[in-house]
């Protein structure tokens, strides 16, 4: 596909090597280029004798350089890519130098590699005596952990009941220790999911008017969620993975490819990386062009750590993936591409805000504890600029916006008074809008 420098520069890590790779890409600070079908390559000038070696294999894509930087891509890279959009001259076709082919090489052994062991686990997943093993060490191993999860939602109840006899009222004046106390005990109790719903409650009371509604809502969920964990047994097979997810229990992804997928053109509507309990979490956004389904991917990385740079809004793959089990499926991962990634198609998404509305209200009456639901509004126009930001469509009805960083003034002027399509996350109180189309181009509107 042929990528903008938008798109190449949504790659970067953060703001300050997304400049440092814009100033990188002038010809004058660059030794030498070439390219071939599959992989572009240059050298850059550092401040050291030797130049970097910066390679770039174009199809998924994936980066290499031999500068010291712990940013994945680097500046270099960046950089490098940024002329290959621009100044396609520069490239001269040619044969790999012998330090791009080593670096392909190794990638191929890690690939084989890779599938060999997938092809392992395949053939046990094949033999009734392994799965019977599997299953039985599952199924002790989750019991032990539902024993420990239970004794901490005792601990849990007896907080949440004191939260509510003391009035929503005093919850103002407490410190952050009063949540994290309990978050704790429940991280001890092999229960994280609960614990991040525990600590998330610290920050409600300085959300804004009508925060004792909002921390009512959350103390609701989190007790429903306690219950269904004690009833767990009782419940249908989709809602207990559902409240396990929740919990903090995790699906092998293993044993999560062996399962049947689903293959569609997906296009990359939306990207945000967010920062939770010390790693990063990457969330990519895709929307199936012939299911209109949609798809969420998690990439979580430790600090200094690459996330995934495949999945650059605005591209399409034809993927086949493998949802998570789950009354209302979205989360899910890719389990085989095919091909290179293609540009922008036209995603059905939903005709009306009323559309929306109902697939959401569907969603959350099966899954009661979704977070964020994708939202793509095939013709919306936006409006505001004091601050009230929204999205309305042909038939009058609108969405509020969230526009943190300014990305209702970035919608305003990608859509020049016409409606366009607009993707974001709806949280049930507002849509954070992710990116847009106008004019046959895809724009990230939250970069």
């Amino acid at each position: 596909m042929a990528w903008t420098s938008e798109q190449i520069l949504a790659l970067a890590p953060d703001a300050s090597s997304a400049k440092s790779g814009k100033d990188l890409a002038s010809p004058r600070k660059w030794v030498s280029f070439g390219r071939d079908e599959k992989t572009a390559w240059g050298e850059c000038q550092g401040s050291g004798k030797d130049p970097y070696q910066t390679r770039i294999e174009l199809a998924e894509p994936a980066f290499k350089c031999s500068c010291p930087s712990r940013k994945f891509p680097c500046k270099h890279s960046l950089g490098l890519f940024l002329l290959l959009a621009e100044q396609p001259k520069l490239f001269k076709p040619g044969d790999a130098p012998p330090w791009v082919q080593e670096w392909l090489a190794s990638r191929q052994q890690r690939a084989e590699k890779k599938a060999a062991k997938q092809e392992a686990v395949a053939a046990q997943g094949d033999d009734p005596e392994a799965q019977a093993r599997r299953a039985a060490e599952q199924e002790k191993r989750a019991a032990k952990r539902q024993k420990n999860v239970l004794a901490g939602l005792d601990d849990l109840e007896r907080w949440l009941r004191d939260c509510v006899r003391q009035g929503l009222a005093t919850l103002n004046a407490q410190p952050y220790s009063f949540y994290e106390g309990p978050a704790a005990r429940l991280v001890d109790a092999q229960a994280p999911g609960l614990a991040r719903m525990v600590r998330d409650l610290a920050g409600v009371p300085s959300s804004g008017e009508g925060w004792q509604g909002r921390m009512l809502e959350r103390l609701g969920l989190i007790h429903l969620l306690a219950e269904a964990c004690r009833r767990l047994d009782a419940l249908p097979a989709e809602v207990q993975a559902d409240v396990r997810a929740r919990v903090g229990w995790t699906v092998s992804q293993e044993d999560l490819s062996a399962q049947e997928g689903l293959r569609d053109r997906w296009m990359v509507l939306g990207q945000r990386v967010t920062e939770e309990e010390k790693l990063r979490v990457q969330r990519s956004w895709l929307w199936g062009c012939g299911t209109n389904r949609a798809a969420l991917l998690l990439n979580f990385a430790a600090p200094g750590q690459a996330l995934d740079v495949t999945l650059a809004a605005g591209t399409t793959l034809d993927a086949e993936l493998v949802f998570y089990p789950s009354a209302f499926p979205l989360r899910a991962l890719i389990n085989t591409r095919y091909g290179e990634a293609r540009g922008a198609e036209d995603a059905p998404g939903f005709e009306s805000v009323a559309e929306a509305a109902s697939a959401y209200a569907k969603a959350l009456a099966a899954h009661p504890w979704l977070e964020e639901f994708p939202v793509l509004l095939r013709a919306a126009r936006p409006e505001g600029g004091d601050g009230a930001w929204r999205v309305r469509d042909s038939s009058g009805a609108w969405m509020p916006l969230a526009s943190p960083r300014g990305e209702g003034w970035r919608l305003l002027a990608l859509s020049g008074g016409a409606p366009l399509s607009i993707f974001g996350e709806w949280n049930g109180e507002r849509l954070l809008p992710l990116g847009a189309r106008a004019e046959g181009r895809y724009v990230r509107t939250d970069a």
